[in-house]
Order: structure tokens, then sequence, then C-alpha cells
């Protein structure tokens, strides 16, 4: 049975004014394309189609908002930092991820996903500082750790959660083998269950 057994898809925005209701608490999800983002949502809400996945790097253009149970929404947010989409395309994105972070004021949380052959990347950085700004506690999935050795991955969390330095908790994940799943569901309910900060307009209008 999913933990969210109510969880639907509420609705997608191209621009702010399409975000929908600001109220209650929700956590967004973000990562590089091909990171296994909407495979990681999905095996954490228990629910096969509920984030769409492609073989084709890039296809979350849009921001898209799902209702858990009413007042608590996850949100998937676009994938970045895929070379093949036109550089005006890439910059609307990235304003488009800027005003949800200025404008949410229910935003509770931030997922990372990285996969974890790649490694952290500039793009992954920023969205560390969008949240950063928010005072937004930030959960950092290294998806795919079943492509790992057991001291590859071992080695991997320990340097990653040294590079955070404490601005962010780290886990191993893999949506294929279910490993650290359950802990990736505790992390999401501890964020909804967090009461957002409103946001500081003199920390985010840069």
């Amino acid at each position: 049975m999913s933990h969210y057994p109510r969880a639907r898809f509420l609705i997608s925005a191209d621009a702010p004014a399409g975000f929908g209701d600001d109220f209650g608490a929700e956590v967004a999800f973000a990562g590089r394309s091909n990171s296994g983002k909407s495979s990681a949502i999905n095996a954490i809400v228990q629910r096969r189609d509920l984030a769409r996945t492609s073989k084709t790097p890039g296809r979350t253009q849009l921001v898209n908002f799902f209702e858990l149970t009413p007042g608590l929404r996850l949100v998937d947010l676009p994938g970045y930092g895929y070379a093949q989409v036109p550089p005006a395309m890439r910059a609307h994105w990235g304003r488009l991820m800027q005003a949800f972070f200025e404008v949410r004021e229910s935003l509770a949380g931030l997922f990372v996903i990285v996969d974890a052959r790649r490694g952290f990347a500039d793009s992954d950085k920023v969205m560390l500082d969008y949240a950063a700004a928010r005072n937004c506690p930030v959960h950092i999935l290294l998806s795919k750790a079943d492509k790992l050795t057991r001291n590859e991955a071992r080695e991997l969390l320990k340097r990653t959660r040294a590079l955070l330095a404490g601005l962010a908790t780290a886990q191993l994940f893999s949506a294929v083998t279910g490993t650290e799943v359950d802990a990736a569901r505790g992390a999401l309910d501890t964020m909804l269950a967090r009461r957002p900060l409103r946001p500081d307009s003199s920390s985010v209008s840069g």
C-alpha cells in the first residue's frame, strides 16, 4: 500500500502565475537531467507513474505540483544541466526556478537528486544556494547507488557529507533496488511536518 494513497497530480506551470495555491507545506525535488529524479519521486511515493520518467534527458520542462494529502505537496522542478537544450530554454528554466524559491511561502524543504556516478556539479550547488537563502533544509539523494560497489558507495557518501559540511544531509539511494527508500521517505515526512519560514526578501532578491 502506498505511503501516500491519495497522491495525485495537481498542475503544471511555466510561469509563477501558474504555481497555484500557496498554503500548507510543500517539498521540492530538483536534479540534473537524467539524475533519476522522477524515478526517485515514484519510489518514495510508492506510485509507479506519478512522475513521468523518460529515457530522454530534459523532459521535465515545467514546475509540476502533486498533492500528497490536502495541504501537503511535492513539487517536481525542471531538470537542469542538459547540454542539448537550447540556451533560451535553459535561461527560462533558471528564471522559473529562481522565482519559485523567491515566492513560495509554503516551501518546507528541498531534495536534490545527484547521480552517484557523476557527483556534484555547479548547477547542483546553485540549488543549495537557493535553499540557503530561504533557510530551507536540503536532503541529497545519491541516486543509482546500485551502480557502485559497496566500498565505492561508502566512500562517496563519506566524501559528499564532508563536502556539504552541514549545509545538507545526504544518503545513498536506489529506486531500482530500494536502497534507503524508507530513509528518504522519512526525510520527506519530516520536512512536510516543518512549519515553512516566510521568504526573507532581503536575502532572495538578488
